[in-house]
């Protein structure tokens, strides 16, 4: 959910820092504090604030393997949708689409489902018009489907939500106690309004109340990874959020993956690094970048909590979610984290153990380009073997390996097997892998093709077996009037295992070409046993090129773009959400109708192709968040940073940034969050324009 600023508290205090019943307090009217995160954490370890306190109570052992189930915030949060009967009929959906003989077994409701106010008695009330028959004929329901119910607070004196529902900071005994009575089962504890009281204490608190009420409840502590919960929280329950809230793009998984992965020796039974629910299906997502998601959560043994309504889902995202084979990794009974063993210019290997001795091995491309990613069954840390199989958890595939583990991984892509010791491994067909991909100038750089001159691109096919294939062949396709030319040998009699057949090709689009994204299609052939045949695809990318003079850069369409909310908008500011949402661009009362709008995180890549000598722009802080935000603007010509902005913040005038950018071939535009996180940091590059000949 979205951060709120925290509000002030709303229960009596002892002088110990707790209420009379013995929870923490929310602090006092008008406390401060600027954000959401537990101000003054740094002292959470010296034990100072529990001197006298009662001997530690652990959390109980609810969760052996990660939790698995559905949440509806990803795709309701507090819209009018989000009812009983919502909710009952996911309960009913869990059957029919199988997700229950998949292994989910949750239905938790998120933020919006109580009154704004509590009741006489100081008690939650549900909303009577999302829940006109209270919570609990609606908890047996889903106990009735052999599913278990969860449940949502905050431990603040409100919730997340921008309407201010009650909080548990001060009535933690109260709330646990009557969620135990409506059999709740798992319950989801936020971090927002927290009154700047010390994260453990508050967590511990919630814990504390739990235990007492008799009832298993798991607790998820959902406090965004702001205290570092991966070295506390397993005091206190079964899994802690790693990240702040994952959002439906590309951009947000992978930056959130990329946190977690740095984890993995804080998790194991009981004890689950939580890098956010799943965005799979949502619709922000292509299906490779959705099965990517599935794939990395499940090597990270994260809880996989389904995020879409399930009510519309598509067929290709159940598919994806009730993957047996995935889902097995997930919940493998020894219960450890991938680790990253090799991580270099984008390419990702990912190793995780498991109970019978094999080892589950993730391929990730974070890159906009097909790759090929290596380990071996050694780097792996496999015994010694004759051969090893390898199954394709996806592909639902096996072949054998003389000890390589290799794949051509699609952009945004993972490839994972399952890779045993396999002492048959002559009944197996040796593995083989086949892509293509472009030469860059750099990695990570789009694979631009210039009608001007032939582009390079690579095709290769290798067998990783011990036994060869025969009559192995390539050819590439390319659109109606490109010249595709091989530099070098695209046909091998033999390809003997350990061998590689790798073919240079020039491409070249035809002149007059409309700028776009083009395909160029591998076909390898090669016989064992029976003839054989795979293709790989590249997606090349034909740009548009700048006129002559000076124009607004922000007119002309980009290479790529990302943004840490919502688009990146023309001529408008970041509304955070939809396409359009923002307003004019305002940097401390001075309008421009020209430019970018962006939120920070944000890159946005155009072609320049040698032909432009500079970049300029008015950039600065938009107004529409006045309270809030500080941000730094930089150019950058290929690698080379050609222009910084320093921070820049909501108070300052827009400064002109104005870079070199003389023979570069792209040139970036990249606003950071200043170092200080991307709350309201709205950032706009004003009257941007390009100088080109």
């Amino acid at each position: 959910m979205d951060e709120s600023t925290n509000a002030a508290g709303d229960a009596p205090v002892d002088q110990d820092g707790t209420t009379g019943d013995g929870a923490v307090s929310g602090g006092t009217a008008g406390g401060s504090s600027a954000d959401d995160s537990a101000a003054g954490s740094g002292a959470a370890g010296s034990g100072a604030a529990e001197t006298g306190a009662p001997q530690e109570i652990r959390p109980p052992a609810l969760a052996p393997t990660p939790p698995m189930g559905f949440n509806n915030w990803n795709s309701t949060q507090c819209g009018p949708e989000f009812t009983d009967s919502m909710i009952r009929g996911i309960a009913d959906l869990f059957l029919s689409l199988g997700l229950k003989d998949a292994g989910y077994e949750y239905v938790n409701i998120d933020d919006c489902w109580a009154l704004p106010q509590r009741d006489a008695d100081g008690d939650l009330v549900p909303d009577p018009v999302r829940f006109p028959e209270g919570m609990k004929p609606l908890v047996d329901y889903v106990h009735s489907k052999g599913l278990k119910f969860g449940i949502y607070t905050s431990a603040g004196t409100r919730t997340c939500s921008e309407r201010g529902f009650p909080g548990a900071l001060g009535h933690e005994r109260q709330d646990a106690a009557l969620f135990a009575s409506w059999g709740v089962d798992y319950l989801k504890y936020d971090n927002c309004h927290n009154q700047g009281v010390d994260a453990r204490l508050r967590y511990r608190a919630m814990r504390d109340a739990i235990a007492a009420t008799g009832r298993p409840i798991v607790l998820s502590v959902c406090e965004w990874g702001e205290n570092r919960p991966w070295e506390w929280a397993f005091e206190v329950g079964q899994l802690w959020r790693t990240t702040p809230d994952i959002r439906d793009s590309w951009d947000s998984v992978l930056e959130i993956a990329k946190a977690n992965m740095a984890l993995a020796e804080h998790a194991g039974p009981n004890r689950w690094n939580d890098p956010d629910m799943l965005e799979v299906g949502n619709g922000g997502l292509t299906w490779e970048e959705c099965r990517t998601h599935f794939s990395l959560w499940a090597m990270m043994a994260a809880p996989l909590l389904i995020g879409v309504d399930l009510r519309s889902v598509a067929p290709e995202a159940v598919e994806i979610l009730t993957n047996r084979e995935v889902i097995a990794l997930d919940q493998d009974p020894l219960g450890e984290q991938a680790r990253v063993v090799r991580s270099e210019d984008g390419l990702h290997v990912l190793v995780k153990r498991l109970q019978d001795g094999g080892r589950a091995v993730a391929l990730f491309n974070e890159n906009d380009v097909p790759a090929r990613i290596s380990t071996s069954a050694a780097e792996a840390g496999l015994p010694r073997s004759t051969g090893y199989r390898l199954r394709d958890v996806w592909a639902r595939t096996d072949a054998h390996s003389a000890g390589d583990v290799t794949a051509w991984v699609p952009p945004h892509g993972a490839v994972v097997y399952r890779v045993t010791p396999e002492p048959a491994w002559l009944l197996l067909p040796p593995a083989v892998d086949a892509g293509v991909e472009p030469v860059l100038s750099r990695p990570g750089a789009l694979p631009l093709v210039d009608p001007d001159a032939p582009s390079l691109v690579t095709t290769s096919l290798g067998d990783n077996g011990w036994l060869p294939v025969l009559g192995a062949r390539v050819d590439l396709e390319a659109p109606a009037g490109w010249r595709v030319r091989p530099r070098g040998q695209r046909a091998r009699s033999v390809l003997a295992g350990g061998d590689r057949l790798d073919t240079t090709w020039e491409v070249l689009p035809p002149a007059g070409l409309e700028p776009g994204r083009y395909r160029l299609t591998a076909l390898f052939a090669y016989l064992y046993g029976w003839g054989r045949r795979v293709s790989a695809d590249l997606e090349v990318v034909v740009p548009h090129r700048l006129p002559s003079g000076t124009s607004y850069l922000s007119d002309a369409p980009w290479l790529r773009a990302s943004n840490g909310f919502g688009p990146v908008e023309v001529d408008t500011s970041n509304g955070e959400a939809e396409a359009g949402d923002g307003g004019p661009l305002t940097v401390n009362g001075r309008v421009f109708e020209k430019g970018l709008g962006v939120h920070a995180p944000s890159s946005v890549e155009y072609f320049t192709g040698g032909r432009c000598t500079s970049v300029s722009a008015f950039v600065g802080v938009d107004d529409e968040k006045p309270a809030a935000g500080s941000v730094v603007f930089q150019v950058w010509a290929d690698e080379r940073k050609v222009a910084d902005s320093g921070a820049l913040t909501t108070r300052d005038d827009a400064v002109e940034l104005v870079a070199d950018v003389t023979g570069a071939r792209t040139v970036r535009l990249v606003v950071t969050d200043a170092g200080n996180g991307v709350d309201s940091d709205h950032g706009d590059w004003c009257d941007l324009k390009a100088t080109c000949e």
